[in-house]
């Protein structure tokens, strides 16, 4: 800065005011100065600003699994949020690890960043309630929370239970719940929302097929397990946690000879891009992706720079069923 000044024949005070002030500034000496800064190629230091205003102008996103395009899709939201205040994001990876996603919110401690949004391996976690009691926002995404913190979610619920009411009214009567772990909240909250809906009938069963991740590949080995059955008590339809499972699972029925929705229909959760694309469109739980992360970024940057008197909010966003072909209503199919 001090090459700057000197080059520009302006004071060190004026060089700073063009960097954080700029309105304060002559529009002649604003362009000398950037005309300077440009020719020498000077960059600031943005660390060395933070620690001497104690401010931050990061946010950061703790995805739970940045392979699914749903937590891609949230992120573009919070993207979106984050451009409009003029700050960076950083996007932190946990892979559905416990560990990693402790080691991250230490880190992102460290970094003095503005508030943290994330969507836990673990709600519970303790770090996450230490980081907002020593002064760090934080917003949970895709997942409830309690009162004393904001949240951003879809009722999970009620998408599981329009997934398996849907399956239930095209005369399917065992029905798969494909997903885990239970740890994560979500999928605890879609078992819980078949669940209900199954117990609406009577005779109708759920069976829970647990997994070990929310991926293709745990699809295609669910398939298997599925396909395994005795076909006097197999499942006529699947309802997965996530659009993932149901792709590898569709994958897994094709491979196998089976035919969707024929011999398994399935339904899936996201409604991502994907869905609607595959071999047989997918019916899927619809979640407003994008409107998920822009709408807790906003309210992380609502507690980080408003007043202190701020209040926390829980918002909850209702999901839809979109019905495609892997479950289209076979009006000659007797309930079984």
């Amino acid at each position: 800065m001090k090459d700057v000044a000197l080059r520009a024949g302006v004071s060190l005070g004026t060089v700073s005011n063009v960097l954080n002030r700029p309105e304060l500034v002559s529009e002649p000496t604003r362009r000398r100065v950037l005309d300077t800064i440009e020719v020498l190629g000077f960059v600031r230091n943005e660390s060395a600003r933070q620690l001497r205003g104690g401010g931050s102008r990061t946010l950061a996103y703790v995805v739970l699994d940045t392979s699914n395009p749903f937590f891609t899709d949230v992120a573009r939201g919070v993207q979106e949020a984050a451009d409009a205040a003029g700050l960076a994001l950083f996007l932190c990876n946990s892979g559905e690890d416990a560990a990693r996603q402790a080691g991250f919110l230490d880190l992102l401690e460290q970094q003095r960043v503005e508030g943290v949004l994330i969507t836990p391996v673990d709600a519970d976690e303790p770090r996450i309630a230490a980081l907002a009691r020593r002064g760090t926002p934080v917003v949970v995404v895709d997942r409830g929370a309690g009162p004393d913190r904001c949240s951003v979610t879809v009722d999970d619920v009620l998408g599981g239970d329009l997934a398996a009411t849907h399956l239930l009214e095209t005369s399917h009567r065992r029905i798969a719940f494909v997903g885990g772990p239970r740890a994560i909240g979500q999928v605890t909250d879609r078992i819980t929302g078949a669940g209900q809906a199954v117990a609406r009938v009577p005779g109708a069963e759920l069976t829970v097929l647990e997994t070990a991740a929310l991926n293709v590949a745990e699809g295609r080995r669910a398939g298997e397990r599925l396909a395994g059955l005795p076909a006097a008590r197999r499942p006529t339809a699947a309802f997965c946690a996530n659009d993932l499972l149901a792709l590898g699972l569709l994958q897994q029925m094709v491979r196998l000879g089976l035919r969707v929705p024929d011999d398994l229909a399935i339904v899936g959760y996201d409604d991502i891009e994907f869905a609607e694309a595959a071999a047989v469109p997918l019916t899927s739980v619809s979640q407003p992706r994008q409107l998920l992360g822009r709408t807790a970024a906003q309210l992380l940057l609502a507690e980080a720079r408003g007043p202190g008197d701020h209040e926390h909010q829980q918002v909850v966003f209702a999901p839809e069923l979109v019905v495609r072909a892997s479950t289209r209503l076979l009006s000659a199919r007797t309930p079984t």
